[in-house]
């Protein structure tokens, strides 16, 4: 399963919200520079994300986005559902009653599907923005030790 371009930047730009869950809002440039994705593209994203109620958008001076909800609410799964659609691994197991299969009942190889979107499922679904947040100061030094004695 490859994910588009688009949704790689909603996952990237998500991301990058999560790192400033509960600081204001992100202006636009901010998240486009941070994360390397062309401005007008990114507006496009966001405003496709927007009536999810996943995101807010704040106008003025001051404006920009920010997460509607805690990032650890929201799985990574979630984000790609929301832009790719369902996570089938093959498009007859988008098809429930698989009307366009010629091999409808006499499948071999619908149990092996389901299993790969089960694991597919299970990985993206269990991954977190907090924990990515969380995993990306780690990579960049950024982690506070908080030492008590």
């Amino acid at each position: 399963m490859n994910l588009s371009q688009k949704c790689q930047y909603a996952v990237r730009a998500v991301l990058e919200l999560a790192k400033h869950y509960g600081q204001g809002p992100v202006a636009i440039s901010q998240i486009a520079a941070n994360q390397a994705i062309p401005q007008r593209f990114l507006e496009n994203i966001l405003n496709e994300l927007r009536p999810t109620g996943l995101i807010e958008s704040r106008r003025g001076i001051q404006g920009g986005y920010l997460l509607a909800r805690d990032p650890a609410t929201i799985s990574v799964g979630e984000i790609i559902r929301l832009v790719e659609g369902p996570l089938d691994p093959v498009k007859c197991m988008t098809d429930r009653n698989n009307l366009s299969c010629p091999l409808k009942d006499k499948c071999s190889l619908i149990h092996l599907w389901s299993r790969a979107k089960a694991a597919v499922e299970e990985v993206y679904d269990n991954a977190n923005f907090r924990d990515l947040v969380e995993e990306e100061r780690k990579l960049s030094g950024l982690t506070v030790i908080d030492y008590c004695i």
